[in-house]
C-alpha cells in the first residue's frame, strides 16, 4: 500500500504541482485547501504525512499544527514556509513540525524530505519494540512505539523529532552530544553556518513530554559548552 500524503496548501498551482511530483513517485496523495479542512483531513483520515503550508485561510497552519500534535502526536508534520519568513519557520519547529521547506522549493529537495521522515516514522518490527523499552529516573521509554511513561502512570506519544533526539541520545549515552552533531545525525542537514535554535527547540519539547521537573527527576541534563546527554551518564 502506499504512502498516504495530504497537501494542505491554498494556492492551485502549488497543491497541484506537489500532487503531480508525488503521484509520479508512487504516493497516495489527498488534498486540502484552508486550514479547516487540512485539519479535517489530518484528523479524520487515515493519512501517513502531512504538507502543511504555513499561511491557509480559515484556520491558520501553526493551529493546525498544535491540534495535530494535540491529537495525533505521532503523525509527521513538514511546514511550507515563505521565503524569509524565519519567525514562522521557529514557531513551526517549536509547535513540533518534523521537517520544513523554504518556498520556493525545487521538488527533489521535497521528495527527499518526505522519504526521509516517512523512513524515520516507519512502524518498528516486533522485535524492535521489545528491545526499545528502557527505565531512566522513573520513566519507562519505547523507543521503538515512540511512548513515554511517567512516574503516574500517564503514558505519552513522542512526536517523531523529539523521539529521533532522545533515540540518539540514548545510542551515544556516556558522552554529551552537540548541537551541531544532533543537525547533522538526526536532523540529516549540513550544520555549518545553521542556527542551532532548533534543536534547543527539540529539547525543550522533549523536556516538557519526558515531565522533567528539576534536576533530581531530570532525563536529559545539558552538558555547559559540550551540548546534551541523558541523566545519570556525566
Amino acid at each position: 500500500m502506499p504512502n498516504r500524503v495530504l497537501i494542505v496548501e491554498d494556492d492551485p498551482s502549488i497543491r497541484a504541482g506537489l500532487r503531480d511530483a508525488l503521484e509520479l513517485t508512487g504516493y497516495a496523495v489527498r488534498e486540502a485547501g484552508d486550514g479547516r479542512a487540512g485539519l479535517n483531513g489530518a484528523l479524520s483520515g487515515e493519512v501517513d504525512l502531512v504538507l502543511l503550508d504555513i499561511m491557509l485561510p480559515e484556520i491558520d497552519g501553526l493551529h493546525v499544527l498544535e491540534r495535530v500534535r494535540a491529537e495525533k502526536p505521532g503523525l509527521p508534520v513538514i511546514c511550507l514556509t515563505a521565503l524569509g519568513e524565519q519567525a514562522d519557520r521557529v514557531r513551526g519547529l517549536k509547535a513540533g513540525a518534523d521537517d520544513y521547506i523554504v518556498k520556493p522549493f525545487g521538488l527533489d529537495e521535497l521528495l527527499a524530505r518526505v522519504e526521509a521522515v516517512l523512513r524515520r516514522s516507519a512502524p518498528p518490527t516486533p522485535a524492535a519494540a521489545s528491545d526499545g523499552t528502557f527505565t531512566l529516573n522513573g520513566r519507562t521509554i519505547n523507543l521503538a512505539r515512540q511512548e513515554v511513561t511517567l512516574e503516574s502512570g500517564e503514558t505519552r506519544v513522542l512526536p517523531l523529532r523529539e523521539a529521533e533526539v532522545l533515540g540518539y541520545l540514548t545510542e551515544h549515552r556516556g558522552r554529551a552530544i552537540s548541537r551541531e552533531e544532533l543537525l547533522e545525525r538526526v536532523w540529516g542537514i549540513d550544520p555549518r553556518g545553521m542556527q542551532t535554535r532548533s534543536v534547543d527547540m527539540a529539547v525543550a519539547r522533549l523536556r516538557d513530554q519526558l515531565g522533567d521537573a528539576g534536576p533530581e527527576h531530570r532525563v536529559i541534563v545539558t552538558v555547559r559548552g559540550r551540548g546534551y546527554m541523558l541523566a545519570g551518564e556525566a
